[in-house]
């Protein structure tokens, strides 16, 4: 087996863990940097080394695109291409590519490439056969990741064609040291988030993840749907959810039994000179920093974050100077590891209810 669960504490719904491959051990909950194109976005390896994430995310999609999986392949695979020896995710580029308006088909989603322009034909085994190509330890299967709202019909043609899809995706994996994980739809149905679980367990996977939420919707429509789908799922099996990365929404998940996440909105965050601390959202643009020389966030005792005052990134900032950003997503990585430490010691001590209802204070406005 490639991957295995054992799950160490709970605490109601939530709990830790110790995701086990060949490669080595993840603890959960985890939060997993997204590495779209083989790089964190303004990091480097070795940035990510000194940060200790345990599994970082690359895109199918884009890295099919450039530089293309049979160069990765021939460079040795996407660990040795960008010198990570840590775990890899790769997620099959479905969210992606379904915000490119395709022609979707039984057979494959077509599409035009963002980079030339040219039809991209990708079916459920052309992003097997790319996944082992660039050599991840999990890859996501293809699924079809309809808007929200969306008509009903169409979230019950998604969810029936995610499942057929994901059918042929694990009848054409071959690599034994790869997971394969499922994935969930169903918007926000509760029945069909329900249905779409069961069905996806039946088809039979190393894990599963939860798509097409946060992705616009209110909360209080995401956490009902995300309950329904959880409900169906194992408890011997990894819960990812897909494109989650808010504090709010990662302690709310958690405290539904979810295991992983990934999200753009840390480093994105940062290139626009917005830091996570234990006050909220700080934009280090507001003239009010000027002449401020404390660090990002007092209250989060971190190298990345006492090091600058807060007046030199909004000199760095106003002036357009890419190190910003880049101490910026550094303070925001580094802050999120800790909030997952956090739940982590929490459930295990058995406070986990005290810990989001102080993430809910600060960040529920």
């Amino acid at each position: 087996m490639a991957l295995r669960i054992e799950i160490d504490h709970t605490d109601g719904a939530a709990r830790t863990g110790r995701m086990i491959t060949d490669r080595g051990v993840i603890e959960t909950p985890v939060f997993m940097p997204v590495g779209t194109r083989a790089a964190v976005k303004t990091l480097d390896t070795s940035d990510l080394e000194r940060l200790g994430p345990p599994i970082v995310l690359g895109n199918t999609y884009h890295l099919m695109e450039r530089p293309g999986a049979d160069l990765i392949e021939r460079m040795g695979g996407l660990h040795t291409f960008m010198d990570w020896s840590g775990h890899l995710l790769t997620d099959s580029g479905g969210y992606q590519i379904f915000s490119l308006e395709p022609k979707v088909s039984e057979e494959s989603a077509v599409f035009k490439s963002v980079y030339d322009g040219s039809a991209v034909d990708l079916s459920p085994e052309r992003s097997v056969q790319v996944q082992e190509q660039l050599g991840a330890d999990i890859a996501m299967v293809l699924d079809v990741c309809p808007p929200l709202p969306s008509a009903r019909e169409v979230q019950v043609d998604a969810l029936e064609r995610t499942l057929r899809w994901a059918e042929r995706s694990k009848a054409a994996h071959t690599r034994e040291d790869q997971a394969q994980f499922g994935i969930v739809q169903g918007g926000i149905d509760l029945e069909m988030r329900a249905d779409s679980a069961q069905r996806t367990v039946d088809i039979g996977f190393d894990g599963y993840a939860i798509g097409g939420l946060s992705v616009g919707e209110d909360r209080t429509e995401m956490i009902p749907a995300l309950a329904a789908a959880t409900a169906e799922l194992p408890t011997d099996k990894p819960r990812y959810f897909m494109g989650l990365g808010d504090p709010v929404g990662l302690v709310e998940a958690v405290a539904n039994g979810v295991d992983m996440f990934d999200c753009v909105l840390p480093t994105r965050l940062a290139r626009h000179g917005t830091a996570l601390t234990s006050e909220g959202r700080l934009n280090l643009r507001n003239l009010k920093f000027a002449e401020d020389d404390g660090p990002i966030d007092p209250g989060f005792d971190h190298p990345w974050s006492n090091r600058f005052s807060r007046a030199y990134i909004r000199h760095l900032l106003v002036t357009n100077e890419p190190t910003a950003g880049r101490i910026i997503t550094l303070h925001n990585l580094a802050w999120l590891s800790d909030l997952t430490a956090q739940m982590r010691a929490a459930i295990e001590a058995g406070t986990f209810a005290e810990l989001r209802q102080s993430v809910l204070d600060v960040w529920v406005r």
